[in-house]
């Protein structure tokens, strides 16, 4: 049913905390695959995506989706993590709607209005549920997943999403 795909670059743990959060989605048979869509990595996520069961793309988040084999898709950014009960939302958004959605932040990962002002704005922040369709359509003119979420008319959905850190914050952490 949802296909998963998450692009990275060199974030092997980060890829390990979404995959990780994921578990409950395929237990339950609503995931029914996860690719992991590289754009050259040159650390271990290969071998991550690989132990987790992951089909493991180059090319970014364009072949992916046309590998998917869901009619929806999820796209998260490597760090992120779903909180406990997003699977029936999911579930009920796909089974009703046909526009895309994204994930409400957890309160403790919102950021603050004057933060929000003044950094960039990251489109896949919140993840982006999205019809394999319109993915496809919008992968035409966007090369990356961050590119087909900017600017996208979206439902809010009530399960919450851990924002993944800052692409900075990531790199001085390690």
């Amino acid at each position: 049913m949802l296909s998963v795909l998450i692009e990275t670059r060199n974030d092997e743990e980060g890829l390990a905390r979404t995959l990780a959060s994921l578990i409950g989605g395929a237990v339950e048979g609503v995931v029914r695959e996860v690719i992991v869509c590289d754009t050259g990595s040159t650390d271990q996520t290969h071998r991550v995506a690989e132990h987790a069961g992951c089909q493991y793309v180059t090319g970014g988040v364009v072949a992916g989706i046309h590998q998917a084999k869901g009619d929806w898709l999820l796209l998260l950014e490597p760090g992120a993590r779903m909180v406990e009960g997003w699977i029936d939302e999911v579930v009920a958004h796909t089974a009703r709607q046909t526009m895309a959605a994204r994930f409400s932040r957890t309160r403790a990962s919102r950021t603050p209005f004057l933060a929000r002002v003044f950094s960039g704005n990251r489109a896949l922040a919140d993840g982006l549920l999205i019809s394999k369709r319109q993915a496809a359509a919008a992968a035409k003119s966007a090369g990356s997943a961050e590119a087909i979420a900017r600017g996208l008319a979206t439902k809010r959905l009530d399960a919450e999403i851990w924002m993944a850190p800052a692409k900075q914050e990531r790199r001085s952490s390690t």
